[in-house]
């Protein structure tokens, strides 16, 4: 998946990406050019900035490896590119590593130095003899640190010492690097800190330690060996191993110890503390000499290994970092070294008794259904984070959460099972899951505890569930201790302090879930003033997230969200390592979770054909609580048809609610205290919380407990009453707005108005309480049904409201709250408010950027519908907007749609659907009403299917199918494309511009072609130049701020002489100097049609401005040329005004 266009929510972290470009920088530098080159033949970045790093001719190899080793703004910018393309990028960066490991083992052949024929690995008792006398104490001297920095030891690098005596064994020659192989002179070693073993006489001698100067030790028979004296931290203080004899599986190489001795069976002297793995450190760019940390190296040196040898080379890179392939299929390598803590029996039980409680309370969904029968399975779909970019975008990268088209929703569905699975080099450690009210977050989550009691999730030694809604977030003396025992739903735990303890050394193991995240009050600063440590019992609630979330306290834990989509909650958002939406059912889900509701067969085919007979209400059934309600309604009702609106159905599922709670009840339902219940409702509304406050009537608050309108929450061995969902809660606000009579009708208006704004403070909430509002007081529902006071008089809010929703200008909203507008009106069921609607809508309809559910589209169409009686026709724009084939085809299907936009592989599907059903006629429709004009590409995804469609338009058939008929002219939409905007911005312009290039020559009604800011460089232009002639209509011309310099406007000018249409060209901001500026002089008398230049800001002096002023003499049909810039004289550049008016100033 490129990153680049589709932004993917598993994305690779740039500074991973940095790390491995920065590794390749410092390559030999042969490689480092061919490096390059590959990345600019895979398109990774431009000619033009390929051609920079050579800006000052021929730059030999070792310089420019050096320039790209220390200029860190410059390879930061090279990783930029490289990470945007991170799928071609990758292959490019192993093979030329794989080659510098082989060129390096290649060098160590070279400089090896053959051994003595005597030598030969040290025999156990040997190892083991000097190994005794380390832990006897006969060696006592210490290290001198000071020994390596005495001026009388000296390295000469010059030389390779080898023995008089050794065998040489010949070996082929191999390519050596321009590099001397380190090496110690043994004459210039003190004598008084090492002893040179005497030559041994034969092969026969059996080697043995022997003790020389004192605090030192030599093996022999080598000749020559260096001897280390021994430091005495390296002993233990009492008992155990102090040290370890390794020996190497091969020698090893030259750079690391040929500079020590000569090489031949080597041992490693190691502490065993020093074996365990360390911690992985991204490097930022080393200064030339400098030696990387020993934190790099994936491992903890061994004592004595960093003594100051600076000749000694340590390959630094991490392991997990050599290979991104290989590391998808097996764990990082810190988690195969890893020892595991031994749970104490106390824990173990405490995680025992947590799973058996778990299971008691995730086993059971709304209304009593067992999780086990009932549940279907939710659809998890990867959200993207998009990095903004453009002409409008800032200079940083903000990052924006995107609606996805329905073919790439489709692409992003991820499997449950593959969750918690980290494929990728950094472990995901933040999940958030979002979803609109009722889409099944909650019930998901309990689904994953459930699993992991039941031993799924092994992964997981601890899971931590907390209910946002029952925990206070003003009070301050928390601890993660008091966090994670006294506020998630788990037992009481006999040993907190064991518990705790184990779970410290283990995070990893630690899956924290915060459900209704959302409840959270005052999001603002959520991140500020993190908690910093584990045993502190001053934070808020707020805090210790903030310290989980930023990883300063339990870091390595899994935390998982779960919210509705905020605007608030951005920040929290664009730093989760993935983001993922719990999708809505799909019509098989429908059926699938009706046939589990209703266990009798024929109840199940009844209930289901009444769903699919009222289309609302299957439209509505797309969200998992809507078509819980729908379902429980069809079972206690007798024999009713099924409601038509959102109202209509929880107000006829509330007081059948209530109905059967007050069964067996002395006291009836008539007598309840609902309007009590109501006002309850809308105060939680307006304080933003869903908790019931005390209420004095006991027989209301078990009536309401029994029906399932409230339900109880345990929280610090108290109990609190929470309404069980945003719709019930809803409703009941509605019902005290209308009904009572201390509100009065200018604050039911004010709940019922259609913000402008796009961002409203209670969001979703809002939008259900407009609905609810509308729906109950233009309801016409059928007596005994309502729940509304019949002796209640609405007509003066009624009037109010009526006057609201006439007054609306539709023109004037945002494509959401013109959405929201919609459901108002279908709420009332009043055809004279339709009418209205459809009169005052403007004529370009545009839902852009607003995800459209089924429930949507139907609202959309059931409106539209009024539309053909008034002889009113629509475009309708539904990019970005994520709606299913189904409702494209039933929008573009209505006859007052004259043309729509949409993303072109949602179209494409659209084509092939209605061709594999021998829809003809409605095909041939779809064909002609598609348009692209005008064509706004601001995202990758608005380009990348293109050149599909213009195959579409050559072949004149679908991707799937033989000829199609409906395609004879080929599509109508790419021969009426008028205006071509490019706006991908400098970031993913010159990656995708390749692909406006294939679309040009099939655009041959092209008006306007702008491609401003993309910085396409000489190598776009020079590509432009060989399609312009097929666009024979082209009338403006953009290619401003481009990094066109003297090569590219060269190009062009030849081409553009072959545009006859030509009017407008725009090239400011570029670099042109003085020998484009006369390339252009020589093209502009052939340009007849233009009328308009405009050259400003570009790098040509007086000279070329004086050659475009005498061209200007040949263009009568010019009007104006703007060629202002910094490098022409004032007084040049008036004279060239007085000479000619047509030359324009700023």
């Amino acid at each position: 998946m490129r990153l680049t266009r589709s932004c993917c929510p598993v994305m690779v972290p740039f500074e991973e990406v940095l790390f491995q470009v920065r590794k390749a920088l410092q390559v030999d530098p042969s490689l480092l050019h061919d490096l390059l080159r590959e990345l600019h033949e895979a398109n990774v970045f431009s000619t033009q900035y390929y051609q920079s790093l050579y800006k000052d001719g021929e730059v030999a190899e070792e310089s420019l490896c050096e320039v790209l080793c220390t200029d860190e703004d410059l390879d930061r910018k090279l990783s930029l590119f490289v990470w945007q393309n991170w799928d071609v990028s990758q292959d490019i960066l192993h093979s030329t590593l794989n080659k510098q490991e082989d060129l390096v083992s290649t060098d160590a052949e070279a400089n090896y130095i053959d051994p003595d024929a005597t030598l030969e690995p040290l025999p156990d008792s040997v190892l083991g003899e000097y190994l005794q006398s380390l832990l006897d104490g006969s060696i006592e001297e210490t290290f001198d640190p000071t020994f390596f920095e005495d001026p009388n030891y000296s390295c000469d690098t010059d030389t390779n010492w080898i023995p008089e005596k050794t065998s040489k064994v010949p070996r082929p020659n191999k390519r050596r690097r321009k590099r001397k192989a380190p090496s110690i002179d043994p004459q210039h070693i003190p004598s008084k800190q090492a002893i040179v073993a005497p030559e041994s006489p034969s092969n026969e001698l059996t080697p043995n330690i022997t003790s020389g100067t004192e605090g030192s030790f030599h093996l022999s028979p080598y000749q020559p060996v260096l001897s280390f004296p021994v430091s005495s931290p390296i002993l233990p203080s009492s008992g155990g191993p102090a040290v370890q004899f390794i020996q190497t599986l091969s020698s090893l190489t030259s750079p690391l110890i040929g500079s020590v001795v000569q090489t031949g069976p080597t041992y490693v002297l190691v502490s065993p503390q020093s074996m365990s793995p360390g911690t992985q450190i991204i490097p930022l760019s080393p200064a030339d000499g400098t030696v990387a940390p020993p934190e790099l190296t994936g491992f903890v040196l061994p004592v004595g290994s960093s003594s100051g040898l600076t000749s000694v080379s340590v390959d630094t890179s991490p392991i997990k970092e050599g290979n991104p392939q290989k590391n998808t299929e097996s764990p990082p390598p810190k988690l195969k070294n890893k020892v595991r803590p031994k749970a104490p029996e106390c824990v173990k039980d405490y995680i025992h008794r947590l799973k058996s409680h778990l299971r008691d309370v995730c086993s059971t969904m709304r209304g009593g259904m067992g999780m086990e029968s009932h549940y279907v399975d939710a659809h998890l779909v990867q959200r993207k984070l998009l990095i903004k970019s453009g002409k409008n975008a800032n200079k940083c990268l903000e990052k924006e959460l995107v609606v996805l088209s329905d073919s790439e929703r489709k692409k992003a569905k991820l499997d449950t099972s593959q969750l918690f699975h980290n494929l990728d080099t950094k472990p995901k450690q933040s999940f958030a899951f979002l979803g609109k009210a009722g889409m099944g977050k909650t019930t998901f989550i309990q689904r994953l505890c459930l699993d992991w009691s039941n031993s799924g999730l092994p992964q997981f030694q601890f899971v931590f569930l907390m209910n946002c809604k029952i925990l206070d977030f003003k009070q301050s003396n928390y601890s993660l201790k008091s966090l994670l025992f006294d506020f998630s739903t788990s037992p009481h735990c006999e040993d907190s302090d064991a518990a705790f303890k184990h779970i410290l050394s283990c995070p990893d193991e630690v899956l924290i879930i915060f459900d209704s995240f959302d409840h959270i009050k005052d999001l603002e600063g959520l991140l500020q003033s993190p908690s910093k440590s584990h045993t502190d019992t001053k934070y808020t609630i707020k805090q210790l997230f903030s310290g989980l979330f930023q990883k300063e306290i339990l870091s390595g834990c899994t935390l998982l969200i779960a919210t509705r989509p905020k605007d608030v909650l951005n920040q929290v958002l664009r730093k989760m390592d993935c983001l993922l939406e719990v999708w809505g059912f799909s019509p098989e889900d429908i059926e699938l979770y009706t046939s589990k509701y209703f266990e009798d067969a024929s109840l199940q085919e009844s209930a289901l054909k009444k769903i699919k007979n009222q289309a609302y209400m299957f439209s509505l059934c797309s969200n998992p609580l809507l078509c819980w309600a729908t379902c429980f309604l069809l079972k206690h009702q007798d024999g009713e048809d099924l409601p038509s609106t959102l109202t209509d159905l929880y107000q006829r599922v509330t007081s059948k609610h209530l109905e059967l709670a007050s069964i067996g009840n002395s006291t009836k339902k008539k007598q309840l205290d609902t309007p009590q219940l109501c006002k309850m409702a809308w105060e939680g509304f307006k304080n933003h919380s869903t908790q019931v406050t005390p209420v004095k009537s006991t027989d209301l608050l078990d009536c309401a407990l029994k029906s399932g309108i409230l339900l109880t929450y345990e929280r610090s061995e108290q109990e609190e009453n929470h309404f069980a969902d945003l719709f019930t809660q809803n409703l009941l606000s509605a019902l005290h707005l209308v009904q009572s009579k201390q509100v009065n009708d200018k604050t039911v208006v004010a709940n019922t108005m259609v913000q402008h704004k796009k961002r409203k403070v209670q969001g979703e909430l809002q939008d259900v309480l407009q609905r609810f509002i509308t729906g109950l007081i233009f309801q016409k529902t059928a007596s005994g049904v309502s729940i509304i006071d019949s002796s209640v008089d609405l007509k003066a809010k009624r009037k109010a409201v009526e006057a609201h929703l006439e007054s609306m200008k539709p023109k004037d909203l945002v494509p959401a709250r013109l959405l929201e507008l919609f459901h108002c009106i279908y709420e009332t069921c009043s055809v004279k408010f339709a009418q209205g609607l459809v009169k005052n809508l403007p004529d370009d309809l545009s839902f852009c950027g607003t995800q459209l559910s089924p429930s949507d589209v139907y609202v959309i169409c059931h409106i539209l519908q009024h539309a053909s009686a008034m002889k009113r026709t629509f475009t309708i724009n539904l990019q970005d907007t994520c709606i299913p084939i189904s409702g494209l085809k039933e929008l573009v299907g209505l006859k007052c749609i004259t043309s729509f936009w949409a993303h072109a592989e949602d179209t494409i599907d659209l084509w092939e659907d209605l061709h594999q059903n021998n829809d003809e006629l409605n095909l041939k429709c779809a064909i002609e009403k598609f348009t692209l004009n005008p064509l706004k590409a601001t995202q990758g995804y608005h380009i990348e299917s293109l050149p599909v469609l213009v195959q579409i338009h050559r072949e004149k058939k679908l991707p799937t199918s033989e000829l199609v008929p409906a395609l004879d002219e080929g599509v109508p939409a790419l021969r009426h494309l008028q205006k071509l905007e490019f706006g991908l911005g400098v970031q993913n312009g010159p990656e995708l511009f390749p692909k406006v290039i294939e679309v040009l020559p099939s655009l041959q009604s092209l008006l306007c072609l702008d491609l401003d800011k993309n910085h396409i460089g000489d190598s776009g232009a020079e590509k432009l130049s060989g399609v312009l002639h097929f666009l024979e209509c082209l009338k403006l011309l953009i290619l401003s701020q481009n990094l066109i310099g003297d090569a590219g406007v060269g190009k062009l000018a030849t081409a553009l002489a072959s545009v006859p249409s030509l009017q407008t060209l725009r090239l400011y901001g570029n670099a042109i100097a003085d020998s484009g500026a006369e390339h252009l002089a020589l093209a502009l008398p052939d340009m007849k049609s233009l009328q308009d230049l405009d050259v400003k800001f570009n790098k040509f002096t007086d000279v070329g401005a004086t050659k475009l002023s005498a061209a200007l003499k040949n263009c009568p049909g010019m009007k104006s040329l703007e060629l202002w810039n910094n490098c022409i004289p004032y007084g040049v550049f008036e004279h060239l005004h007085l000479q000619d008016s047509r030359i324009k100033s700023l």
